[in-house]
């Protein structure tokens, strides 16, 4: 049995893998566009800075490209085999 794992919790410079991006409510825009950004089922992701308020945005590394998220959005991305805080 195994918990769900979001991005926004990912440990810093911790490798996880991409699960599946969630939907937050039908038709959810920022989720598609995570999708179209290359946040795909089997990807690596790892966040490898964290703003200094609040942890917002973190910066997250997909491939060879990084991305600036917010947690919120962060928090649609679903993981497994991941590091905790």
């Amino acid at each position: 049995m195994s918990l769900e794992q979001l991005l926004r919790d990912l440990a810093l410079n911790a490798d996880a893998v991409v699960d599946h991006v969630a939907d937050a409510h039908g038709a959810d825009p920022i989720a598609s566009r995570l999708r179209d950004l290359g946040f795909v089922p089997g990807e690596i992701v790892r966040i490898v800075a964290r703003g200094p308020i609040g942890a917002d945005p973190l910066v997250v590394r997909i491939g060879y490209t990084r991305f600036a998220l917010r947690r919120a959005e962060a928090a649609r991305v679903v993981l497994r085999n991941a590091v905790p805080v």
